[in-house]
């Protein structure tokens, strides 16, 4: 063998050597770059999926929302009659409570003579001064109207308790301003 092609084999090995070497480096390189993309990848993915996952939770937030709203619709629609009608009955009730209170004192059931009754309204009816209108009177009563199954109200029972108590009592206010509709006078 000669010099120059003992050269020309170990020129031929270092090319070799520097190719095996250059290949290994861009295998690394190549691994290395799929992994960054890999995981680049990996996460986009993530992000993506957890703003999917946000959007998912507020649309079915929003469809229940929305089928709740249009449930309760429904129900209203069917009840909202059967609520109204009720109103105006309790309604016609009241007002016909109020409006016989007045004529009540004229009716067989009442005891006392009409002209005796003196109409409050609340927190009761009526204060009766029986026998005031004869000249000769007996007692002061305090009367409540209640018709059907109405019962008395919290206000209602303790003015009775109170009364039945003995717990009344008279009082007399004057006053001293002069020029009060109290004592005649118009000007101070």
């Amino acid at each position: 063998m000669s010099d120059s092609s003992l050269f020309l084999y170990i020129i031929l090995g270092l090319v070799i050597l520097i190719l095996f070497i250059f290949l290994i480096v861009l295998t690394y390189l190549y691994i290395q770059t799929r992994n960054q993309i890999a995981g680049r990848a990996q996460e986009l993915y993530d992000r993506w999926r957890e703003v999917d996952i946000v959007y998912i939770r507020e649309e079915q937030n929003r469809l229940a929302s929305a089928d709740a709203r249009l449930r309760f619709e429904e129900w209203l629609q069917e009840k909202e009659k059967g609520i109204r009608e009720d109103a105006i009955s309790k309604s016609q009730a009241v007002t016909m409570g109020k409006v016989t209170e007045h004529f009540i004192p004229h009716l067989p059931e009442f005891k006392f003579n009409p002209q005796d009754a003196r109409f409050i309204g609340s927190p009761i009816d009526f204060v009766v001064f029986d026998g005031l209108s004869e000249g000769n009177l007996r007692q002061v009563v305090f009367v409540e109207v209640k018709s059907g199954g109405s019962t008395l109200t919290t206000r209602e029972r303790r003015v009775r308790d109170v009364v039945q108590a003995g717990n009344v009592m008279w009082q007399q206010v004057k006053t001293k301003v002069k020029g009060s509709l109290i004592d005649g006078q118009r000007g101070f």
